[in-house]
């Protein structure tokens, strides 16, 4: 079981985002486009020197914060050669105070892998894989613009057991074009029937500028049968002891994703990469999406030139984010958490908006704490919404 390490001293998440892939998916939004060995190569210097001088700025500024949790992201990771990765993982060593317990995840792609690789990357420090599958039905993969099989996927979770990776997540997506609810259904029990840690299940969002916002396709499902997706997911995967602790995670008790709630509870983060945002000092940046810009910033070690929209954080803020964040938890949010973070009550805040929701059936009130009632969830975006000040 994975457990969370001692948070005694300053805490922080890595984020290092691979923007590669074979071919993207025709719903992918990400940061991320083909590329060939070169230029993966050429990155994966950039992307150390980076990590190098990022380790200098953090010494620096918080000299106590020690790396809880790193999250390699994409793209496609499972491009980089082992090689590549136990480069980058010895660099953030020697960058960075890694704790010898820290929450080490990768994304891979079930077609760039295999159990050679994989072994690697376990012997490289790798300790949780999100393997993407997003479905067990070829004609929905196919749809989807993935480049493997559902046979691929099931070899590849095997393969990830055989590697040694006792702390697996599997990524599915619902309410795809032309998915029934039976569709769902079976994707879903036959991934569980693998018996992973931990199941992320997101429904398709169709973004702008990816292909399927301009192509034509199968009827999306209803609202109601989407719902009964959701619903579904929930009960099925708590019967087989995998629990919902946020709006669209799952797992068994004790691998929760780190890295991931750390997002949700407001631990401050570096994203290292092109493009990749962070939360560090109360402020919100993100480094150039522009390569030869972020290469030309990291080259001349340009700070200022790594930080593209950099805002501080108002208590205001961060007091919004702590409800829109923490409210997609399960366990929702503290009344201690927050008078400790912001030295006034909740309900001097939020009092009326809370009053409303708790009324209306969105939240509940357990001991000191608030959370989303099942009907909260179904309506989470609008009521979210109401705690922005």
């Amino acid at each position: 079981m994975m457990r969370a390490p001692s948070e005694k001293r300053t805490s922080l998440s890595l984020y290092l985002h691979f923007p590669f892939c074979v071919r993207k998916c025709r719903y992918c939004d990400f940061l991320s486009a083909p590329a060939g060995e070169e230029a993966r190569q050429d990155y994966i210097d950039t992307l150390c020197a980076e990590i190098a001088l990022r380790g200098e700025q953090c010494r620096g500024e918080a000299p106590e914060a020690q790396i809880v949790s790193l999250f390699i992201g994409g793209g496609t990771p499972s491009l980089m050669s082992a090689a590549q990765l136990d480069r980058v993982m010895e660099t953030v060593r020697r960058s960075f105070s890694l704790l010898p317990d820290a929450e080490c995840s990768m994304e891979v792609n079930p077609g760039t892998a295999d159990l050679q690789k994989l072994r690697a990357y376990r012997e490289c420090g790798m300790n949780r894989l999100s393997i993407g599958v997003q479905s067990l039905h070829d004609r929905e993969l196919a749809l989807l613009g993935r480049i493997h099989t559902a046979a691929q996927a099931e070899e590849i979770f095997r393969a990830a057991r055989d590697a040694g990776f006792s702390n697996l997540n599997v990524d599915l997506m619902s309410a795809l074009p032309g998915q029934t609810f039976a569709d769902w259904k079976y994707t879903l029990e036959t991934a569980v029937s693998w018996g992973p840690e931990h199941i992320s299940a997101y429904s398709l969002q169709i973004e702008e500028g990816t292909p399927f916002y301009t192509m034509e396709l199968p009827p999306l499902p209803a609202e109601d049968e989407d719902r009964e997706m959701y619903h579904f997911t929930r009960a099925f995967l708590a019967e087989h002891g995998i629990f919902r602790y946020e709006i669209s995670n799952y797992a068994a008790p004790g691998y929760e994703c780190i890295h991931n709630k750390g997002y949700w509870t407001g631990r401050p983060y570096l994203g290292l990469g092109t493009g990749a945002a962070s939360l560090f000092g109360n402020c919100r940046f993100h480094n150039p999406s522009d390569y030869a810009l972020y290469k030309a910033a990291v080259t001349n070690r340009d700070l200022p030139a790594l930080m593209c929209e950099k805002t501080a954080l108002s208590p205001q803020d961060r007091m919004e984010e702590f409800m829109f964040l923490g409210l997609r938890l399960t366990e929702g949010v503290s009344e201690r958490d927050f008078l400790g973070r912001f030295g006034v009550p909740i309900g001097r805040v939020y009092g009326e908006v809370l009053e409303k929701h708790l009324k209306e059936g969105g939240l509940e009130k357990k001991g000191e704490r608030y959370r989303l009632t099942e009907y909260g969830k179904d309506v989470a975006n609008t009521i979210m919404a109401e705690y922005l000040l």
